[in-house]
């Protein structure tokens, strides 16, 4: 990781998932507010794309840095080489996640289970965890944890057990995190979103034309309009779907 200081202090922000999708949009939206980013991911090449310009050059202010958020020290670093960089960690966009299986809970291997749950909770609990660390120590502004729970946090779709499983999970983590981060100026918003146009999401609904969707980038401004709140204002909890999908009702 490129481990040099910024000179000017920024707004900054990690995003985990960055390379693709909802994260993607997201870290590109951030950097085109005025936000300094490190965006986080598996794969170094889809970072890199993330963060650049047309012409490959990298923006000045977003940080690539690969990392397997199951790794509890990966994630450790992530936030220390953020921080080195950027003086302070005054966001994180948990995002990271795997759609899972299509399984009902009697077909559902151990296998699958487990490896949906690595990602989606245990991920989500470590990225939370060393920057909720970090941000005590920031008092008295601490910082904001925005955890992508998705609709599914709500009301499952069909043969989704794992994934429905480990996203009602995050509501109990982002509930607990806004609790527990009173004491030190950190708040929590859990961010549920339905049918934003990403690839994953035609291997989900089974293509575009199934259900309605939505751009991606309403979702990334959301997220940046979150971002760039003052430290008294607190969101719990925000829903955004596509207008019309089944979400209401569905089941």
């Amino acid at each position: 990781m490129n481990a040099e200081r910024a000179e000017t202090p920024l707004r900054s922000v990690i995003v985990t998932g960055a390379g693709t999708g909802i994260g993607r949009a997201t870290a590109q939206a951030l950097l085109a507010a005025g936000f300094a980013v490190t965006l986080a991911g598996r794969r170094r090449r889809p970072l890199e794309d993330a963060a650049s310009d047309d012409s490959g050059a990298r923006h000045p202010n977003a940080l690539v840095a690969p990392v397997d958020v199951t790794d509890a020290s990966a994630v450790d670093a992530l936030v220390a080489a953020h921080v080195l960089r950027f003086g302070r960690l005054d966001v994180l966009v948990n995002n990271a996640g795997v759609p899972g299986p299509a399984a009902d809970v009697g077909e559902l291997t151990l296998d699958d289970w487990s490896a949906t749950l690595a990602v989606n909770v245990t991920g989500a609990v470590l990225a939370a965890g060393a920057a909720f660390r970090q941000m005590a120590t920031q008092r008295p502004m601490g910082g904001r944890i925005l955890n992508n729970g998705s609709i599914a946090a709500q009301s499952p779709r069909p043969r989704s057990v794992a994934y429905t499983t480990t996203k009602h999970a995050i509501a109990g983590l982002s509930k607990s995190i806004e609790l527990d981060g009173r004491a030190y100026g950190i708040t929590c918003t859990q961010l549920d979103v339905g049918n934003a146009r990403t690839g994953l999401l035609d291997d989900v609904i089974g293509g575009p034309d199934v259900e309605p969707t939505m751009d991606v980038a309403v979702v990334a401004g959301l997220i940046v309009h979150l971002a760039g709140l003052p430290a008294e204002a607190s969101v719990p909890q925000l829903t955004a779907t596509a207008a019309g999908m089944p979400f209401i009702g569905r089941g």
